[in-house]
């Protein structure tokens, strides 16, 4: 997909400008937020600094997965003292998730450099799916801790109920702003659609706000070409900046 090429050539250029960081960082505690979802609390770097809704490539500190590096977003805050990930795992295949999800504190990873963002510009939307929620989840706890949450509202759409991330904690932030859409189960506390044109149209009735989306690719522009014949501003629908 277009966003790709963009993170590849953003990467390669950056790489180029300035020097590779690395920091190699200690698990100091994981925990399931899901069935298949953990949260990795790990030491943070001296000096180390990055914004809400921004990543960093993550390698694990093993000889045989040196060469591995995948992108990760921070779900803790910048002023907080340690780090936190939020990272769906995939054991269905030997990749860097799988082998994160055998990890254990004490255990070392590698960070390298800060980049990236889906910006915050203002209130409006946030239209997630599934593990595409992580960036938003520094996001709201910024603008929690800022006691500026307002009227943000966020459509989360996942498979099941159990593959909700930090349900209680959006509950407990957005309260009715927090709304979930469930495609493989139909449970009576939620919706059970797609996130279609239709779909949008019910739930979105000031099309002059910003309009924030992350998922897979597909759900992507989807949904931007959605928002675009309903007729949201192109200029105030925001995905992943590089």
């Amino acid at each position: 997909m277009a966003w790709k090429n963009q993170l590849l050539k953003f990467k390669t250029l950056f790489m180029e400008e300035y020097p590779n960081e690395e920091h190699i960082v200690k698990i100091l505690e994981i925990e399931y937020v899901t069935h298949n979802v953990k949260r990795f609390k790990l030491t943070k770097p001296n000096s180390y600094k990055f914004k809400p809704g921004q990543a960093t490539d993550i390698v694990i500190n093993l000889p045989e997965w040196k060469e591995k590096r995948r992108p990760f977003t921070f779900t803790s805050l910048n002023d907080w003292d340690t780090l936190e990930f939020t990272i769906k795992i995939y054991n269905d295949h030997n990749g860097v998730t799988n082998e994160l999800g055998k990890l254990h504190a004490g255990d070392e990873l590698i960070l390298h450099d800060v980049w990236g963002a889906i910006n915050y510009k203002g209130e409006g939307t946030f239209i997630a799916g599934g593990a595409g929620v992580t960036p938003f989840i520094a996001i709201f706890r910024q603008l929690q801790k800022d006691e500026k949450l307002g009227n943000n509202k966020l459509i989360f759409s996942n498979r099941t109920v159990q593959d909700i991330i930090l349900k209680d904690e959006f509950e407990k932030m957005l309260g009715e702003n927090f709304i979930n859409t469930i495609t493989e189960e139909k449970p009576e506390q939620y919706d059970h659609r797609k996130i279609d044109e239709g779909y949008l149209k019910e739930k979105i009735k000031d099309l002059s706000q910003y309009f924030y989306i992350c998922g897979p690719d597909a759900m992507i522009e989807s949904i931007r070409e959605n928002l675009l014949n309903l007729g949201a501003d192109k200029n105030k629908i925001v995905i992943e900046q590089f």
